[in-house]
């Protein structure tokens, strides 16, 4: 018995070889279709407040998601005083304390949000579909009539004083921090990236108040509502929960020129393991000829996971685990950089490597295969990065912020595969001119710096030595 199932065994294993040898070749894969939204509506109300509905998905879910142009740009030199506010935010609001808020929005199966960033703030929750009218409503106490409470002051005050101290003992804070004052200024609002601890504790609620007060208003907001709904209860809770909302005043306007290169700026850390590197070049606006040209570059070079650098630096050689780059987007401007953390001894032999693969961006056409490669592969994350509508809210605020066109998400994937290895070449030429390079470098200096004065592109360049924060 046993000798025939051991032969029947055998048999089988024979029969994938086998069959194997007999399948046709795999058919070719076909380019990632185009990303298409279902229709999408998008209204203002006569206060000004802009709306957007968007049915999407099937699960009965229903994001509703307030991004108010109330951030850290608006705050002059009151650095993270937004933060400061959209923490309070949570705390109370027309009449409901913080444990109501959250009670109210875990009854409608989501969770009440409140996060403050560089260009705006966002009020936000995710319910289940029937309480989409009601999640608008309480989205509207929060952002509008909030209470501020000064009896909560301390307490967020201390909770941000301690994310304050975790960040000033990360080196990417510390190079985060160098670089924007390098690039923008210290006194701009991109270079005023954190206060310090005193600053932070300093803050009164009269302040606070004031700035929900002068900051947040209609003209500077955009509702979106995204998932499955009732378009009618919806727009009629939007109406009922907003139409009375003064309209503030407008957006703000930043002028943001960048300070030119080449330079280099130091941050010491004696004996760090790790040298912390930013790389930064200037780069093209959303929505420019250039801009889609840059972002396959860009992926090629450094900010895919597959990327040239990341194959180099952290596959081949080892120096780093997590090298990236990516270009930063705002409204009025843009930015290239390239991050990682590489071992310290390693610092210049890292930089001789970035550089060598921007050169071979810039000399030689990408091999048309490893140029298809990273177009479907840019082409099919767009799909997969905006399949949640919780996403796709973030995809769109996004254009909206930046001023790209309505049909921007549908022409984004076509655009993409559209990039020749000669565009990409073109496009590198261009975004990484090396001899206006911002570098910052957070490490032990006495290892690191006679390595980049090695280094022919930086042997010439200024280097300063800063103290951060």
């Amino acid at each position: 018995m046993k000798r025939m199932l051991f032969a029947f065994a055998a048999v089988l294993a024979a029969v994938p070889a086998l069959a194997q040898d007999n399948f046709p070749p795999a058919p070719p894969i076909a380019d990632p279709k185009p990303f298409r939204l279902p229709a999408t509506e998008t209204y203002a109300l006569p206060n000004g407040l802009q709306v957007t509905l968007i049915p999407y998905g099937i699960a009965p879910k229903a994001v509703v998601s307030l991004r108010v142009r109330a951030g850290a740009v608006d705050e002059g030199d009151a650095v993270w005083l937004s933060e400061v506010t959209g923490a309070l935010m949570k705390e109370g609001a027309a009449g409901k304390t913080a444990a109501d808020l959250a009670a109210a929005a875990a009854g409608m199966g989501g969770q009440l949000n409140v996060s403050a960033g560089m260009q705006s703030t966002t009020v936000g929750v995710n319910v289940l579909s029937e309480h989409a009218p009601a999640a608008i409503a309480l989205v509207s106490d929060v952002a509008i009539r909030p209470t501020l409470p000064a009896s909560e002051l301390a307490r967020v005050k201390a909770n941000l004083g301690r994310q304050l101290s975790v960040a000033l003992s990360q080196p990417g804070t510390l190079a985060d921090v160098a670089l924007g004052r390098a690039i923008y200024g210290a006194n701009h609002p991109y270079g005023r990236i954190i206060p310090s601890a005193a600053q932070l504790q300093g803050y009164t609620i009269a302040q606070v108040r004031a700035f929900h007060a002068g900051q947040f208003g209609a003209k500077r907001a955009h509702l979106y509502v995204a998932g499955r709904f009732d378009a009618v209860a919806v727009k009629a809770a939007i109406d009922k929960a907003f139409a009375g909302w003064a309209a503030g005043p407008d957006p703000a306007v930043l002028q943001s020129p960048h300070q030119p290169g080449p330079r280099i700026v130091l941050v010491d850390r004696p004996a760090a393991p790790q040298a912390t590197l930013r790389l930064s070049f200037d780069a093209n606006r959303a929505g420019t000829e250039a801009d889609i040209p840059q972002r396959v570059t860009n992926a090629l070079l450094g900010g895919a996971f597959s990327s040239r650098i990341t194959r180099n630096i952290r596959e081949d050689k080892g120096y780093t685990y997590s090298p990236d780059s990516d270009v930063e987007f705002t409204p009025e401007q843009a930015l290239w950089t390239f991050q990682a953390d590489v071992t310290t001894e390693h610092t210049g032999d890292s930089l001789k490597e970035v550089f060598k693969e921007i050169r071979r961006m810039q000399t030689e056409p990408v091999p048309a295969e490893e140029a298809k490669g990273i177009r479907t592969y840019m082409a099919g994350l767009f799909a997969i990065s905006n399949s949640t509508s919780g996403a796709v809210v973030g995809t769109l605020a996004t254009r909206d912020l930046l001023g790209l066109p309505g049909d921007w998400t549908e022409r984004y994937v076509p655009a993409v595969l559209a990039v020749t290895p000669e565009q990409m070449m073109a496009s590198a030429t261009a975004s990484y001119p090396l001899g206006k390079l911002t570098l910052v470098v957070v490490g032990d200096l006495k290892t690191v710096v006679p390595q980049l004065k090695a280094q022919p592109e930086l042997a010439n360049v200024p280097m300063t030595t800063v103290t951060v924060p």
